[in-house]
């Protein structure tokens, strides 16, 4: 099992990855900012209340690029908020479901031999 450092690690890392090829960078840049700041992990319930908005928005638009990208970065969000230990956490499977979600990702971006970019641990 990945300590809380690690995990939020594997969260920058994947980050850094999809940056490049998406249009929207502005809620990633919030993630990677986030999860190297412990301090700040407490803010991902405000910051996945934003990407919310967002996914929201896209499914209503039929915007499945963007969609995808936001699915991802809720995961994110709402892990970096339980690695914070504040009250209220989401549900304990969010870690469970960044893999997913990233490997979603990479295939709606066409990023090659997704499984091995999202490798988680690597």
């Amino acid at each position: 099992m990945a300590t809380a450092t690690q995990t939020a690690a594997e969260i920058q890392r994947l980050v850094w990855l999809f940056l490049p090829l998406c249009n929207d960078r502005q809620t990633l840049l919030a993630l990677d900012t986030m999860a190297a700041e412990p301090s700040q992990w407490s803010e991902g319930h405000e910051l996945f209340q934003r990407i919310r908005s967002k996914t929201l928005a896209a499914e209503r638009a039929g915007d499945r690029l963007s969609n995808t990208q936001y699915c991802f970065e809720e995961v994110c969000a709402k892990t970096l908020y339980n690695l914070s230990g504040f009250p209220a956490p989401f549900d304990k499977d969010s870690p469970d479901w960044i893999r997913p979600n990233a490997l979603a990702l990479a295939k709606v971006l066409s990023i090659p031999d997704p499984d091995s970019a999202i490798r988680l641990g690597a």
